[in-house]
C-alpha cells in the first residue's frame, strides 16, 4: 500500500482572494502608487498598520523613496511618524537618514526635512542606541548631503528645545494688556 494520496487545499473564499486591504496599503508605499494608496486608505481603519517586520507604510515610503505617497502619509492626521521597526527598531527618521540616494542628489534631504516638519522625534534610538544624527559622519562638510542632513536635524533640535522651554512667542495680535506699554495706542 502506498502512501495516502493528499488533495489540494481548498481555494480561498472570493472575499479572501487578493491583497488584503492593509497589504494594499504597504504595497502602495513601496511603489509610490497614490491611487492604490488612497484607495487601500478608505478600507483600513489604522494608517499605521505594521507588517511582520514592524514596517509600516510610512517606513516603505521611506526605504522606496516613494514621495507622492509620503506626502499622502504625512498629510494623514494619525500617521505615527516615530514608530520603530522591530529589525532594527528604526523610525523611518533613522531610515531616511541611513540611506543616501546618491544617484539622486537632494532626494535624502528632502525626506528628512518632509519627516522633521511633520514632527519627527530627533531623540529617539534605535536598537544600537543610536539617534538619526549619530548615523552621519561626526564633521561633514557643511556643503555635503550628510552636512545639509545635520543642519536639518541640528534646527529641528534648536526648534524642539525652544520650545519645550516655553519660549516660543505666540502670535497675540487681538490681545491688548493694558499693563503693556508696547501695546497702548497713541
Amino acid at each position: 500500500m502506498g502512501p495516502p494520496v493528499r488533495s489540494a487545499p481548498p481555494p480561498p473564499p472570493p472575499e479572501e482572494q487578493g491583497a488584503s486591504p492593509y497589504e494594499q496599503l504597504l504595497a502602495a508605499a513601496k511603489t509610490d502608487n497614490e491611487e492604490l494608496f488612497l484607495s487601500a486608505l478608505n478600507k483600513v481603519d489604522n494608517v499605521n498598520h505594521v507588517d511582520g517586520l514592524g514596517n509600516t507604510a510610512l517606513h516603505y515610503a521611506i526605504m522606496k523613496a516613494s514621495t507622492g505617497v509620503l506626502e499622502l502619509l504625512l498629510d494623514h492626521e494619525k500617521c505615527d511618524v516615530d514608530l520603530k521597526n522591530r529589525l532594527q527598531g528604526e523610525t523611518p527618521l533613522h531610515i531616511a537618514v541611513r540611506n543616501k540616494w546618491e544617484d539622486q542628489p537632494g532626494l535624502r534631504l528632502y525626506l528628512v526635512v518632509s519627516l522633521l516638519e511633520a514632527g519627527a522625534s530627533t531623540t529617539t534610538k534605535n536598537r544600537h542606541g543610536e539617534r538619526p544624527i549619530d548615523l552621519l559622519p561626526p564633521s561633514p562638510s557643511p556643503e555635503s548631503d550628510d552636512g545639509k542632513v545635520r543642519q536639518a536635524i541640528r534646527t529641528a533640535e534648536a526648534e524642539a528645545l525652544i520650545a519645550d522651554r516655553g519660549d516660543v512667542v505666540d502670535d497675540d495680535d487681538d490681545i491688548i494688556d493694558s499693563d503693556d506699554v508696547a501695546s497702548d495706542p497713541e
